[in-house]
């Protein structure tokens, strides 16, 4: 059943224009300089049939909480999840909605000069200007409170969120938020995943944090637990109080 995303309403994103594309579990939040709703909602619909193809000749793709390894002749998004699931140790389908984001950003950008995909809290993000992603952790007190400020020479990126607390992907640990910053999106969604796994409480912070560092390609990671948060990259945090309801 689709969930409404409230956390969509605290975007500011200016001239850039906004929509939604959608197709069953795919829902994409986009903003470019002019509509490309089409574009968009065609290239998710190739997207999605290359990747279900691929199940369906490889079902053990969609189950495996280990890295596989793929045929040159995979198409693009099952082989860049791949990558990203080996480089993060996790299984391929943790980058799954990372992946989307990144191709779609990709495709995109050729009619678009900014364009800010956003995929259920796994973000691509390109732009002219410098902008600051706010982060949702669900019923923690710093949920819309602390963002990370992202500098023009910083862009483009990927920005992604693991959480046990809020949404349906599966996590082993019990964050409200696992926020980390990579090259790819796809990269930094797996690397989420895996660093939530990590941490079982507020005292496995420090853990989750130094098993981020120890993914090549992982620029920053943010963990929330309840009222903690631990923090690590060169991205500075920032308040964002204005965006927060509570």
């Amino acid at each position: 059943m689709y969930q409404p995303r409230h956390y969509r309403t605290w975007v500011k994103a200016g001239e850039l224009v906004c929509y939604n594309v959608r197709i069953q579990e795919s829902d994409l939040y986009i903003h470019t300089c002019c509509d490309l709703s089409a574009v968009a909602q065609e290239h998710l619909r190739l997207l999605r049939a290359d990747l279900k193809s691929y199940i369906q000749t490889h079902p053990f793709f969609a189950a495996s909480f280990e890295p596989l390894e793929v045929e040159d002749s995979a198409p693009p998004i099952i082989k860049l999840m791949a990558q990203a699931a080996k480089s993060a140790s996790v299984g391929p389908m943790a980058a799954v909605a990372g992946a989307i984001s990144d191709l779609m950003g990709q495709k995109l950008s050729a009619f678009s000069t900014e364009v800010i995909v956003e995929n259920g809290g796994d973000n691509y993000i390109c732009s002219l200007q410098e902008r600051t992603a706010a982060i949702y952790a669900g019923n923690s007190p710093l949920s819309g409170k602390v963002g990370l400020r992202l500098k023009l020479s910083d862009l483009p990126l990927g920005i992604c969120t693991s959480s046990a607390t809020v949404g349906p992907s599966i996590s082993f640990g019990k964050t409200d938020a696992s926020v980390i910053v990579a090259k790819t999106a796809a990269l930094a969604d797996a690397a989420a995943s895996a660093v939530g796994n990590a941490v079982s409480s507020q005292d496995g912070i420090q853990h989750g944090l130094e098993v981020a560092q120890s993914i090549m390609g992982i620029l920053g990671a943010v963990i929330i637990v309840g009222d903690k948060i631990g923090v690590w990259g060169e991205f500075e945090l920032c308040r964002c109080d204005f965006l927060a309801d509570k």
